[in-house]
């Protein structure tokens, strides 16, 4: 973890994600990228996409609004003695997130979120929610204050598939980076069942070839999977918990659903999430 992605609007929960993120750039000297993106009305960008900013007062404006407010949050406390690069740009959020991760070489990305729920959660969806499912580095979803972010117990949720071995392998290094014990925990439910028996033979074959000695498995019984996260985490009183992305778009996702983007919506505890790769 050597370069720290933090997007904010300047609200109290992109602030509650930055003192997190200090507090990890300190205890992993790394580098924060503070970035702030300006979305324009349709109206005052060009056909082709780019934006006539010399021609705009308007956006001059919001660029120099956008400079005070980081000059003052750069003034906080937490922030002292840290490279925080602050950047500014005009660009749709979501886009503007990923392209700013990959231009600077990002490893790890944090997030504020508010949440949401019902109709705004099913049909308009957030920009957290939309890196969460996208992002090819781990974003960790921040929602509360954390004035001492410390990992100690770190829960990942798995269907035990071998084809989740890559992942496994940065959820075990980063287990290893924060010093924490990892639970990995099945979710058993009625559509899901597993016994007991092939839990073991499942997971035998996801952890060849590791080995991390750190962790507990668990098979915890419940409702629904996300059900079963949020109440396996409360029991073993978990400091974040994490999933699998598996990144769908368009219809698949809206059929489908996002186990993950369920997670950052309603878990009030923050939430790591992990591309899935094959």
């Amino acid at each position: 973890m050597k370069k720290i992605l933090v997007p904010t609007d300047f609200s109290e929960k992109a602030e509650n994600a930055l003192k997190v993120a200090a507090q990890l750039a300190k205890k992993f000297n790394a580098e924060i990228y503070l970035l702030h993106l300006i979305e324009l009305p349709a109206d005052m960008v060009n056909p082709v996409g780019e934006t006539r900013t010399n021609d705009l007062p308007e956006a001059i404006f919001f660029m120099k609004l956008a400079k005070k407010r980081f000059d003052d949050l750069l003034s906080r406390p937490y922030l002292k003695g840290l490279a925080v690069h602050d950047i500014v740009e005009i660009n749709k959020a979501f886009d503007g997130i990923l392209e700013a991760s990959e231009k600077h070489d990002c490893d790890f990305i944090v997030m504020g979120s508010q949440g949401a729920s019902g109709l705004k959660e099913m049909f308009i969806g957030s920009n957290t929610e939309k890196v969460v499912r996208t992002s090819e580095v781990p974003v960790l979803v921040v929602k509360n204050d954390h004035p001492a972010f410390d990992i100690k117990n770190f829960i990942f949720a798995t269907n035990l598939e071998t084809t989740g071995r890559k992942t496994l392998a940065k959820v075990v290094a980063l287990a290893e980076t924060f010093e924490a014990k990892l639970h990995l925990v099945y979710i058993n439910t009625a559509n899901e069942f597993l016994t007991t028996i092939d839990c073991d033979k499942k997971l035998k074959k996801y952890m060849e070839g590791s080995d991390f000695n750190n962790y507990e498995f668990h098979v915890f019984n419940d409702d629904t999977v996300e059900e079963g996260i949020l109440n396996f985490s409360k029991k073993v009183n978990a400091d974040v918990m994490g999933i699998a992305t598996h990144g769908r778009k368009g219809l698949s996702h809206f059929f489908n659903g996002s186990i993950s983007e369920d997670l950052v919506n309603h878990a009030n505890s923050p939430v790591i999430t992990f591309k899935l790769e094959k």
